[in-house]
């Protein structure tokens, strides 16, 4: 549209120059006409001029002769009355003024003015102009002889009656000649307007207004909405095209952006929303809850042991268990009839579950124990039954947060709170968890560097031989002697560094420092053993082996002299791996025992297919052996059943002489406790060796 204008624009332009320029010719057409006519008159003018002059100049010959100067100024006065003349005046041969006429003053006087010197000088009839004046001087000759001159000033008038009728037709056939080409220039002009009109409401018709219509509705277009197309079936030209072509192009995006937003906001394995949905989701629910002083909950479930069923069965079985549980987290909501309750899996074996109702608290406490009920259900995979468990930790808006980060935090900590507690369980958010969580966080930064700062030691637990009371052995203990805390027991920060991956570089250190202590404790034939605690994860790295040889290599220890303790869930985590790695580790020499034995869930059984030398019996079942005959009983049938497979007893927790009695009559091998001695350092155990 701003071309189409811009053209007509320029074409009335180039409209104006020919106006302007036709105007111009008109007039200098008749500026021409004139300057001829002028021309005309002036010669005219120039030839009465010599006539005048020359009559004159015979009629005042005889009396400038005789001196009659009177007769010669009757002559020029006579003169002087015709129309166009402006002066007459009549000079000597010296030039000076004989007789003027229509200004008797300048007789007598020289002739000064520019043309009085040609004037002088002509000896015929001569001419000249000085701007619209014509001065005619003829010389006054009397007896053949030259005795002065006249001059006759004439000018030039408007034009004649005459000239005035010649320039009157040009002038009509120019006004006329004008006046047609305004008409048909006006005309034209109308014409190119209209048609310039015609075109931009023609392009805006069937050109710009679908293409603007095509702009608008795509600017408009969101992500699942996309605004109404009306298309013109029967166009057939370039634009029909090109809308038919936006339109399919626009159901194929429409298509890809539902498939995409499916895929972005389902799980592809439970088909329920996944993380970034459920914040969305979140999001959205707080603000209306914002609005209207409502409250939620939020559920958050993790499954308890569920990297188990991975290991066992297969990460397709894992699948296959989380597909099965989503259907019956669905239909516990629906048994629930939970209004605007809304089930996302998390991550993982995550879900997490927002649900609304009168008395928030009690009504999510009930629907958390129908969760963990319907979990505990078992599942049948492949003809065999699984067993499962849960953990549901509860926070609830607004009483816990306001934010749906912080609400996601809170749940967590609530969970993980359930799973401390003994799992298969729900916990309620509190303000304590949040200072639990935050002493942890601060207690696993101060973990970190404190070997290097010195504030971490090794001391040694001795080991003694029930038969004869003699001291075998020691078992190295971490502690951690804390800036501000003091004294921080190893129930606590050994799970913190368990959790947090420290503990493999702090049993590295640890086995490397016992090695190195327990190889100076050689007196003679005495060859003492030095028993050091391996963690699950240590295990679990597959460089058990590499580390133990690096710790016997650098420190000169016997491989005889260290043992291993190793807990039976550290062990049966994966038996396989782990019973690989122990053989390869006992074909050196280094010795294996089970520690806190009798408190997993695996019984004596496992014995015989994991490579072990020795079990310790935990302290929980020592404590009793005077006052419990069932304690008593499992501590004697430990005891034979180890013998009889060759291995190793070890009692903990031995603190009384009575359990060291009984103890030593069931044949337990070895002990250790308060009732031996505590744990020391390196250099006072050394002492007990000399």
């Amino acid at each position: 549209m701003c071309v189409v204008v811009a053209l007509l624009l320029i074409l009335f332009g180039l409209f104006a120059i020919f106006w302007q320029r036709e105007y111009s010719s008109h007039q200098q057409v008749i500026q021409l006409s004139n300057a001829a006519l002028r021309e005309l008159a002036k010669d005219s003018l120039i030839e009465r001029g010599k006539r005048m002059s020359e009559q004159l100049a015979r009629a005042v010959g005889e009396p400038m002769a005789n001196g009659d100067s009177a007769g010669v100024s009757d002559m020029a006065h006579e003169m002087i009355r015709h129309a166009q003349i402006r002066y007459i005046i009549v000079f000597d041969r010296n030039g000076t003024i004989v007789a003027a006429g229509g200004d008797s003053r300048q007789v007598g006087k020289p002739m000064v003015d520019p043309l009085a010197e040609r004037a002088l000088q002509a000896v015929h009839p001569t001419g000249q102009w000085a701007n619209d004046m014509l001065d005619v001087a003829s010389p006054v000759v009397y007896a053949r002889q030259r005795i002065g001159g006249v001059r006759v000033g004439m000018a030039v008038g408007e034009p004649t009656d005459t000239q005035s009728q010649i320039l009157q037709p040009i002038t009509r056939h120019l006004d006329s000649a004008s006046r047609w080409h305004h008409r048909w220039s006006i005309a034209l002009l109308a014409m190119v307007a209209l048609l310039g009109a015609a075109v931009v409401v023609l392009l805006e018709w069937r050109i710009l207004g679908p293409i603007r219509q095509l702009g608008r509705i795509m600017a408009e277009d969101k992500p699942g909405q996309l605004q109404p197309l009306e298309i013109d079936e029967d166009r057939e030209d370039e634009i029909g095209e090109l809308m038919r072509a936006f339109s399919r192009m626009r159901a194929g995006v429409a298509k890809h952006d539902r498939d995409i937003r499916r895929m972005a906001y389902t799980d592809p394995l439970t088909g329920l929303a996944n993380r970034l949905s459920f914040r969305e989701l979140l999001d959205d629910r707080l603000l209306t809850l914002h609005a209207s002083s409502g409250e939620l909950a939020l559920l958050f479930i993790d499954l308890d042991d569920f990297k188990r069923v991975n290991d066992t069965l297969g990460h397709e079985a894992g699948d296959e268990v989380l597909s099965q549980l989503a259907t019956r987290l669905r239909l516990i909501l629906e048994r629930f009839q939970a209004r605007g309750a809304d089930i996302a899996r998390f991550g993982g074996d995550e879900f997490i579950v927002l649900y609304m109702a009168d008395d928030i608290r009690a009504a999510s406490a009930r629907l958390a124990e129908a969760v963990i009920e319907e979990i505990e259900r078992p599942l049948v995979l492949g003809g065999k039954q699984v067993f499962l468990g849960a953990s549901v930790g509860i926070t609830m808006f607004p009483f816990d947060a306001y934010h749906a980060g912080q609400l996601l935090k809170n749940a967590d900590i609530a969970m993980y709170q359930a799973k401390v507690a003994g799992k298969n369980c729900y916990r309620f958010y509190s303000r304590a968890m949040d200072q639990a969580v935050e002493r942890r966080v601060q207690l696993e930064q101060d973990l970190r560097g404190a070997w290097d700062r010195g504030e971490l030691s090794v001391a040694y637990q001795p080991i003694y031989t029930l038969a004869d009371g003699r001291i075998c052995g020691a078992e190295a203990l971490l502690r951690w002697q804390h800036p501000h805390l003091g004294m921080v027991p190893p129930s606590v920060f050994i799970e913190v560094a368990e959790q947090s991956g420290l503990i493999e570089s702090l049993g590295r250190n640890v086995l490397e420092r016992a090695c190195g202590d327990a190889a100076r404790w050689q007196n003679g034939a005495l060859r003492p053993f030095i028993s050091v605690n391996i963690s699950p994860r240590q295990l679990r790295s597959g460089e058990l082996p590499d580390v133990v040889g690096n710790a016997l290599r650098n420190s000169g220890l016997l491989p005889q002299q260290l043992h291993l303790e190793l807990t039976e869930t550290a062990v049966l985590v994966d038996e396989a791996q782990a019973s690989a790695l122990l053989s390869r580790v006992r074909a050196t020499g280094v010795k294996v025992w089970l520690d806190d034995f009798g408190t997993g869930f695996s019984g004596l059984s496992h014995l015989r297919r994991v490579p072990v030398d020795g079990v310790k019996i935990d302290r929980s079942f020592v404590a009793d052996v005077l006052r419990d005959p069932d304690d008593l009983a499992l501590t004697t049938a430990i005891i034979a059943m180890a013998h009889s497979l060759g291995i190793t007893v070890v009692a903990e927790g031995i603190e009384t002489e009575g359990q060291y009695d009984v103890l030593r009559e069931r044949g337990c091998d070895q002990g250790q406790g308060f009732w031996f001695g505590r744990p020391m350092s390196a250099a006072d155990l050394a002492a007990k060796f000399v």
